[in-house]
């Protein structure tokens, strides 16, 4: 299919709904189909923003101003990660054990807003790394129309572009609990230091930027053609200091530069190939 095609495919699959909650970050996925949901449904498509330890506020504000600059029904739902069972500890399956508190609250919100349907922004790209809050997506009765239209996230891209969406070009974004390598606790201040290191990258003109969390030391990603920049002066230096000053004991660049799911190369095969 083409992606017309697959544009009024994604309608077709949205309009079946008769209406529906978008769980919307702001990020580029969730804003694409927030905006093809408006098209199918008009104003049967709401969103539902969670706002939780582990999403920044930039995130969060810029999701409210969004629904609010285009009369879109919304609600922030706030959620308290650091209490669900076993996310704290941060193993292999904290996204599934989050994912399925988190979409279980959505849903009881969406039912609430006179919602027939949940439907997440998961692309067709996402098949390609290990997700298992996918499972839980599954198991909980979510909808991931991107995924039926077979949108992958250079077609959703496109399709922003085409309709002047202001996330066209936005930056990949994912969990700050992403910055934790597996088994290592997660805590509030962890997530702090992520977010605070990465912010200050972005403001210096990186545009794709992970502050990864080793404990007392900083694992910086950015895309490849950026890892010269960070290593030069005076940025070198200004990120050591504005690093330091967050907490950070330690400072160093990813020579292999920006890739999604990099804590998960660690990760056994066998959990890898994990069908979700």
């Amino acid at each position: 299919m083409n992606l017309e095609e697959k544009y009024q495919k994604l309608k077709q699959i949205l309009a079946g709904y008769g209406s529906a909650a978008i769980a919307f970050s702001g990020g580029v996925d969730s804003t694409f189909l927030m905006y093809a949901a408006r098209e199918a449904l008009g104003d049967r498509a709401c969103a539902i923003t969670a706002n939780a330890e582990a999403v920044p506020d930039s995130e969060i504000r810029e999701a409210v101003e969004y629904c609010a600059a285009c009369g879109i029904r919304h609600k922030v739902l706030t959620v308290t990660q650091m209490d669900i069972p076993g996310f704290a500890e941060n193993s292999e399956e904290r996204c599934y054990l989050c994912k399925k508190v988190l979409f279980g609250q959505i849903l009881n919100t969406a039912a609430g807003m006179g919602c027939a349907v949940v439907a997440e922004g998961s692309n067709s790209d996402d098949d390609h790394d290990y997700r298992p809050g996918m499972r839980a997506i599954r198991e909980l009765g979510v909808m991931s129309p991107l995924r039926e239209a077979h949108l992958s996230k250079a077609d959703i891209r496109a399709l922003s572009r085409q309709f002047h969406l202001p996330t066209s070009s936005k930056p990949s974004f994912a969990c700050l609990a992403t910055r934790i390598p597996y088994g290592d606790r997660i805590t509030e201040q962890k997530l702090r230091m992520a977010e605070l290191g990465e912010q200050y990258l972005r403001e210096l003109g990186f545009a794709q930027v992970r502050v990864r969390v080793h404990d007392t030391m900083a694992r910086i990603e950015v895309a490849q053609t950026d890892i010269g920049r960070l290593a030069a002066e005076p940025v070198r230096s200004q990120v050591y200091e504005r690093l330091r000053e967050i907490g950070f004991t330690y400072i160093c660049a990813d020579l292999k530069g920006y890739r999604t799911g990099s804590m998960n190369e660690v990760l056994d095969e066998s959990v890898l190939h994990r069908i979700y």
